[in-house]
C-alpha cells in the first residue's frame, strides 16, 4: 500500500491545534506553518471526498500517491490561492487552487506530476490552476523529466473567463515545445471538455478509465441544439469511444489503479528525455535456437489466406514474452507497443494478419506513423513485423484520404533515424511493402522468412492478369480453372514473389529460419547500437498532416 500523501497528511493532522498561534514566536509561526499546511492537503473537506469516492473515484492526491513511489512526492505551490472577487469567490479561497502538483520518482527515476482536483471548484482552470500547470511543465522541460497529466476537470473556470482561456494557450503552447524532448503522459480520470481536450490531444500518451472518462470538444446538450442529435455522454466522449473508434486515446484502463499502473509501466520502457540514454534491465539472452523458437518454425498455415496471431511472433522474439501493447482497440490489423530485446526497449509495429487479413488502411496507417515518430524522436529502435496484403479498397479509404493519410507512415519511416530491422514473415504486396519498413525508406537490417512472397500483388491476383488465355481456354476445355488458377498462382509466387529473388538484388539482407528470428533480432540491434544517422538541415519537414 502506497502511503506517501496519507503519511503527510497524518503528521500535520497530528500536530495540528485549533487553537491560534502566537504569531511573535517561533513556535508560534511553525504551528501556523502546519495549520495552513493541514488546509492546503485538506481544503476540499471531507463531505466533497466522500462524493468523489462514491463515483468511484481517487481524490487528486490519492491519485498522486498510487502513480509514485512510495514517499517520493514533493509538492508545489501548495499555498497559492485564486485572485478572483468576481461572483462571490472572495469568500472561498482554498490553497494549492483545484490542481495538485509537484515532482516524484517512478520505479526510482524523476517525474513531474500535476493532478486536478474535482473536489475543489470542479477542478476547473483558473489563473492560478493554470499558472501551477505551467510551473511544473517548465521544470519538467529544465530538468529534462517526464510530465505525467492526471485530468479530472469540468473545463475554464467561467468566473475568470478569458484569463482561464489564456492559460490553456500558454499549456497548449508548452505541450508543443516539449513534443520529442520530454515524454508526456495525460491520464483521464473523470470529464475533459472544450479547449481542456487539446493538452492530452497534444501529448504523447492519452490513457482513459472505462465508464468514467469523457472528452469531447462540445458536449451532447450543445450537440442536440445545433444539430438535432440525441447522443449520450458515453457514447459521445466516453473511453471505449476513443479507444476503438476516434483513436484519441492508447489504453482502455478498468478503473484508476490499472490506468496509473500503464503509465507506470510505460515510463519504464522511455528514457527521460530525448539526449537521455534508454532504461537498461538485467537480460539474459540465449543466443542458441531454443524449443520455444522452434515453435514459430509452424506458425504460418499453408494456406496463404489463413490468418494467424502475429502477437504471438512478437512474444518469441522479446525478452520473456513481454509487450506492452499501445492502441490494442483502435485499428486492430496493425500492433504497436514496447517490448524489450537484451534488456534494451525496442518499439515494435506488426501487421496482424487476424484482424481485416493485415491490411493497411487510414487508421493503421496513422496510429503506426505517431509511433515511429514517437520511438524515433527518443531513440527507441525500431523493429517492423511484415505481413500486409496491401491497402484496404473502398471508395471510403480514397475519399476520406487514404492517399495524404497514408503517406504519413511512408513519412515516418523515411525521416526516422533510429535502428530499424524489419522482418517480413509472409505477405509482402505492392506498395504496401514499401511502406512497412522497407530498405528504400532506408531500414538498416531487412530478413525474411522463406514462406515471404515478396510482389507487386499476390498470385491469385497477378493470375488473373498474367494468365487470363490460359485460364479461358481451362474453361473451353472443361478443365477445373480452380484447380489451374491454384496451380497458376503458385507458380507465379515461387518464380516471381519469392524472397530468394529480393535477397539476390540485395532487397533482403537475409532469408532466415523462423525459428532464428530472436537470434537475428539481438544481433541485428547489437549491430546497429552504435548507428549515427542525421537529416539534411531544415527549419522542419512538411509531414502530410
Amino acid at each position: 500500500m502506497r502511503s506517501g500523501v496519507h503519511d503527510r497528511v497524518n503528521r500535520v493532522t497530528e500536530n495540528s491545534s485549533t487553537a491560534a498561534p502566537d504569531m511573535y514566536t517561533t513556535a508560534g509561526k511553525l504551528a501556523d506553518l502546519k495549520r495552513r499546511y493541514h488546509e492546503a492537503v485538506t481544503a476540499s473537506g471531507e463531505a466533497a471526498i466522500a462524493k468523489q469516492h462514491a463515483k468511484g473515484k481517487m481524490t487528486a492526491r490519492e491519485r498522486i500517491e498510487q502513480l509514485l513511489d512510495p514517499g517520493s512526492f514533493v509538492e508545489l505551490d501548495e499555498f497559492v490561492r485564486h485572485r478572483t472577487h468576481a461572483f462571490g469567490m472572495e469568500a472561498k479561497r482554498p490553497y494549492g487552487d483545484a490542481v495538485v502538483t509537484g515532482t516524484g520518482t517512478i520505479h526510482g527515476r524523476q517525474v513531474a506530476v500535476y493532478s486536478q482536483d474535482f473536489t475543489i471548484f470542479g477542478g476547473s482552470l483558473g489563473e492560478v490552476a493554470g499558472e501551477k500547470i505551467i510551473k511544473v511543465m517548465d521544470l519538467a522541460l529544465k530538468t529534462g523529466v517526464p510530465i505525467i497529466g492526471i485530468l479530472d476537470s469540468g473545463g475554464a473556470r467561467i468566473q475568470e473567463g478569458v484569463v482561464a482561456l489564456g492559460k490553456y494557450g500558454e499549456i497548449f503552447r508548452r505541450n508543443t515545445a516539449a513534443s520529442g524532448v520530454i515524454p508526456q503522459i495525460s491520464i483521464i480520470c473523470g470529464p475533459a471538455a472544450g479547449g481542456a481536450v487539446y493538452s492530452p490531444a497534444l501529448t504523447d500518451f492519452v490513457i482513459m478509465v472505462d465508464k468514467t472518462s469523457q472528452m469531447f470538444v462540445t458536449g451532447p446538450d450543445v450537440i442536440k441544439t445545433v444539430t438535432g442529435e440525441d447522443v449520450g455522454m458515453e457514447e459521445l466522449g466516453g473511453a471505449l469511444t476513443h479507444n476503438k473508434i476516434s483513436g484519441v486515446s492508447h489504453y482502455l484502463a478498468s478503473d484508476e489503479p490499472d490506468a496509473l499502473d500503464y503509465a507506470r509501466t510505460l515510463i519504464s520502457f522511455l528514457p527521460d528525455n530525448n539526449m537521455a540514454e534508454l532504461p537498461v534491465y538485467e537480460s539474459h539472452v540465449e543466443l542458441e535456437v531454443t524449443d520455444a523458437d522452434r515453435k514459430l518454425n509452424t506458425i504460418i498455415p499453408d494456406s496463404p489466406n489463413q490468418p494467424y496471431d502475429m502477437k504471438t511472433v512478437i512474444e518469441h522474439v522479446v525478452d520473456n514474452g513481454d509487450f506492452l501493447e499501445v492502441q490494442p482497440l483502435f485499428a486492430p490489423n496493425i500492433v504497436v507497443g514496447f517490448a524489450r530485446v537484451e534488456g534494451r526497449s525496442v518499439g515494435i509495429i506488426a501487421n496482424q494478419p487476424n484482424a481485416m487479413a493485415g491490411t493497411l488502411n487510414i487508421d493503421a496507417g496513422e496510429k503506426a506513423s505517431r509511433f515511429v515518430r514517437f520511438c524515433d524522436a527518443f531513440s527507441i529502435p525500431i523493429l517492423t513485423l511484415v505481413d500486409v496484403p496491401g491497402y484496404l479498397p473502398g471508395t471510403d479509404q480514397e475519399w476520406t484520404g487514404v492517399i495524404r493519410r497514408g503517406a504519413k507512415l511512408l513519412y515516418a519511416y523515411a525521416e526516422a533515424t533510429v535502428p530499424l530491422v524489419t522482418v517480413i514473415t509472409r505477405k509482402a504486396y505492392g506498395g504496401a511493402y514499401i511502406v512497412m519498413g522497407s530498405k528504400q525508406l532506408g531500414a538498416d537490417i531487412n530478413l525474411a522468412w522463406p514462406t515471404a512472397e515478396i510482389a507487386v500483388m499476390g498470385g491469385q491476383g497477378a493470375v488473373n492478369i498474367l494468365y487470363r488465355p490460359e485460364l479461358k481456354r481451362a474453361e473451353e476445355a472443361g478443365e477445373d480453372v480452380a484447380a489451374v488458377r491454384t496451380k497458376l498462382a503458385n507458380e507465379y509466387t515461387y518464380n516471381v514473389a519469392s524472397p530468394f529473388l529480393a535477397a539476390e538484388r540485395g532487397e533482403l539482407d537475409g532469408v532466415i529460419e523462423p525459428a532464428a528470428t530472436r537470434v537475428a533480432v539481438v544481433k541485428a540491434l547489437r549491430a546497429l547500437r552504435t548507428k549515427r544517422a542525421s537529416l539534411p538541415p531544415k527549419k522542419h519537414g512538411n509531414i502530410p498532416l
